[in-house]
């Protein structure tokens, strides 16, 4: 499809897109937004292309968004070029970048899930923050983690914060969601420790007998983690606290955490 020139706010596929920064509208459409070329390079390079590439007019030109258009048009998606007032209403910034893509949602289910395709995978359990959950995402990607598995209703992983703050790793890394009656059975059907960041019974989190596939479980920003799952967990570590605060943030903590993970299992 040639690409094509949009310059009316009123037109049908920019309201469209425009939707898709409102949760129930991408719920029913199962697509979401991403914008900026380093997260759409990298969605690119990862065998992921957008549906409908927006470029602003009056861009300068780059070889990497030239490189986007002929991946989309190869793809049969819709590559469309409007004014940055009109990119900055889709994307809701006030100074949009030049370039940003309507996805389609992809396959989050368990079962999309090979555990030992890395010693590493992130779980978050209630977390509400997108900008949680998209640093979360980061970090798995840092750690060469599989992925985030987002357990009981979480903040929307495809919603324009989360996607804006994973910087990217929303498409390097696999990303599932599942109830937690769900998710235990499946871990138990497999090789796969899980690990509870805790103040419950805990141990030093430095030199704790970790094992890969090593699950780090991190949970809600207020409440942390239920009991029975903290119960439920091989092994539950504490890191210390030496201030006033009596917990970390619950991104902050799964990054350190997941780096002691690999620094012990690389050891």
């Amino acid at each position: 499809m040639p690409r094509r020139e949009i310059t009316s706010f009123s037109n049908p596929t920019i309201k469209a897109l425009r939707s898709l920064r409102d949760k129930k509208h991408r719920q029913r459409e199962r697509r979401f937004l991403a914008e900026g070329l380093r997260l759409l390079t990298d969605a690119r390079e990862s065998g992921r292309v957008p549906e409908v590439l927006v470029m602003a007019s009056k861009r300068d030109r780059h070889p990497l968004i030239d490189a986007l258009e002929r991946a989309v048009e190869a793809a049969g998606g819709d590559v469309i070029e409007t004014t940055p007032d009109i990119l900055s209403k889709i994307t809701g910034k006030d100074n949009p970048q030049a370039v940003a893509g309507a996805f389609a949602e992809w396959d989050t289910s368990l079962g999309t899930i090979e555990r030992e395709t890395a010693p590493i995978w992130l779980v978050a359990q209630a977390l509400r923050d997108p900008g949680n959950l998209g640093t979360m995402l980061r970090t798995g990607d840092a750690v060469g983690a599989g992925g985030l598995i987002l357990i009981d209703d979480c903040a929307d992983p495809f919603g324009v914060e989360a996607v804006r703050a994973s910087m990217g790793a929303i498409f390097t890394q696999k990303l599932v969601r599942a109830r937690w009656e769900d998710f235990l059975p499946w871990l138990r059907g497999g090789s796969g420790q899980l690990v509870a960041a805790s103040l419950r019974e805990a141990v030093p989190y430095r030199g704790a007998p970790y094992e890969a596939p090593c699950f780090v479980m991190v949970g809600n920003e207020s409440q942390g983690l239920p009991a029975e799952y903290e119960a439920a967990c091989d092994l539950r570590v504490t890191m210390p606290m030496r201030g006033r605060a009596d917990s970390l943030n619950a991104a902050v903590a799964a990054a350190v955490l997941a780096y002691e993970v690999l620094a012990s299992l690389e050891g």
